[in-house]
């Protein structure tokens, strides 16, 4: 394991899941993940999978005639027999379920549009192929995804959380402790996240090799599986080269020797591992905010189109395909001009 990437690991882990979920679902999914294989990311397969198990064992609950059948028998003529009203009592059903463990399951907008995509991909892929004859799926509306109010730091909230993270005064007892360790690393992880946008599971796949400190640029895998150069300021540069210093003194378990970021195990550290760091030096700071790795992303991409107002260069550096994801996510926020515009329509004139 020591020679493959972090992407490839992480590749294996999840053809690895989905290899299990195969086992649970009808023969003819095999098929059907084998053919978007090469389009479709094993992440994304097993986000199907799972959903496309959740939707067979509804098949399974309220379908007498496959009641009594395992679900890996399933025949591919179910899906010719399910017509659009099937599919709307399933958007019912998922709404509030129970699970195996008998724990109610809730699904809201989101949660039911990703099934129904599930759904309608394997459907397209048997139809395309010409082995179903209709697709009724897509007689099934999406839900209507209802914009979130964007959460970030503010300008200020973000020099007080990388205080926070460099001198851990907020913290408790036993959190210093971990901090007197690990802070030259902290540091240097959400220094690099809050100056360049890049993703956490990018952050955590990164070598040492990938770090360019002459050209300061560091070398990510991005979604999809293509390689990218991402430039650093000089704040990200004071950070990095500390640690840099530190990590020279590291010796990793085997199979970590490449990783830039380790844990306390002295493993690469994982995307959990900085969710509950996050959570940690950002609670003193902003009480009031849920703040995760992602936020800090917002925080990037929202302050350099606010600054540049170029919104491609937001989406380049953020490494989106389509601007208009962008333009979803940080065209919206003009925060500031909605306040600057509070008090320009005067409603009654002041008198003297």
């Amino acid at each position: 394991m020591a020679n493959l990437t972090y992407k490839q690991q992480s590749d294996n882990k999840y053809i690895k899941q989905l290899r299990e979920l195969e086992k649970k679902l009808p023969a003819f999914c095999v098929q059907f993940f084998t053919g978007i294989d090469l389009t479709t990311a094993p992440r994304t397969q097993v986000a199907y999978a799972t959903d496309l198990k959740t939707f067979f064992e509804y098949i399974k609950l309220n379908y007498a005639e496959y009641a009594d059948k395992d679900i890996h028998d399933y025949p591919l003529k179910l899906l010719t027999d399910l017509k659009a009203q099937d599919f709307e009592q399933f958007v019912q059903y998922v709404k509030l379920y129970s699970d195996e463990e008998g724990r109610d399951v809730v699904n809201h907008e989101r949660g039911i549009k990703r099934k129904l995509s599930a759904i309608r991909c394997m459907y397209n892929y048997f139809h395309k192929n010409r082995l179903i004859s209709e697709n009724p799926v897509l007689q099934v509306n999406m839900p209507k995804l209802h914009d979130k109010a964007i959460i970030r730091f503010e300008p200020e909230e973000t020099a007080d959380f990388l205080d926070q993270v460099e001198n851990g005064d907020m913290l408790t007892k036993k959190q210093q402790q971990f901090h007197e360790k690990l802070g030259t690393r902290d540091l240097a992880i959400f220094t690099l996240l809050l100056g360049t946008g890049i993703r956490v599971s990018e952050c955590v796949g990164l070598d040492l090799q990938d770090v360019d400190i002459k050209n300061s640029r560091i070398k990510v895998t991005r979604k999809g599986g293509y390689e990218a150069f991402v430039y650093f300021g000089d704040e990200v540069l004071s950070a990095l080269i500390p640690y840099l210093e530190e990590r020279k003194g590291i010796i990793p378990e085997s199979g970590h020797e490449n990783a830039l970021f380790l844990s306390s195990r002295k493993r690469r550290i994982c995307v959990r591992n900085i969710e509950y760091m996050v959570k940690k030096y950002a609670l003193p700071v902003t009480p009031g905010k849920k703040i995760t790795p992602h936020k800090l992303r917002s925080t990037y991409g929202t302050t350099l189109y606010q600054e540049t107002g170029d919104i491609y260069l937001v989406a380049d550096v953020l490494g989106h395909k389509d601007v208009n994801t962008t333009k979803k996510h940080y065209a919206a926020i003009e925060d500031d001009r909605r306040r600057q515009a509070r008090n320009i329509v005067k409603l009654r004139e002041k008198k003297d």
